[in-house]
């Protein structure tokens, strides 16, 4: 797939439609001078005066400028920055259960309480560790993504009315 064609899989309209958005349609000024879209002389004169046709290019082109923008990257780097180091946490965790299962079957079958061994706490604990895990996730998108990602869509949205 080329270059150019790489994410206008969500722009896409089906085959003979335009997107109909308002007039005039204002592009991303993430960091760049602000400027106008072009909209199409004969899909202008053919929509309702509210509204404007432009071409699904002209809509992949807002998203593809979002996503270079400086507050996309941010906003990547903010999950990246939590999503890896978790991930190996928990890959990490769940390999040494493994090693320890089979390194040291007598210390898993050590007895911590009752019908309790260490190899059931442990696996109990794999779970809890999951549900730890999605909980700080949530709030830790909460905290620092989601606004910022919600201003960024509100803002692209704006531009493709």
């Amino acid at each position: 797939m080329a270059q150019q064609e790489r994410f206008d899989w969500w722009a896409a309209q089906p085959a003979g439609r335009k997107a109909v958005l308002p007039s005039p349609v204002r592009r991303l000024t993430l960091g760049r001078s602000a400027a106008r879209t072009a909209v199409e002389p004969s899909a202008a004169a053919s929509a309702a005066p509210e509204e404007t046709s432009v071409s699904a290019e002209a809509a992949a082109e807002v998203y593809r400028e979002v996503q270079a923008s400086a507050a996309f990257q941010e906003i990547r780097r903010g999950y990246r920055g939590f999503v890896f180091p978790a991930t190996v946490a928990f890959l990490a965790w769940y390999l040494l259960y493994l090693g320890a299962q089979a390194a040291a079957p007598g210390l898993m079958r050590s007895q911590v309480a009752g019908p309790v061994n260490v190899a059931w706490l442990l696996g109990l604990l794999q779970f809890a560790s999951t549900f730890l895990l999605a909980w700080l996730y949530a709030r830790n998108a909460r905290a620092k993504r989601d606004r910022a990602a919600l201003g960024l869509r509100w803002d692209t949205q704006d531009q493709l009315r």
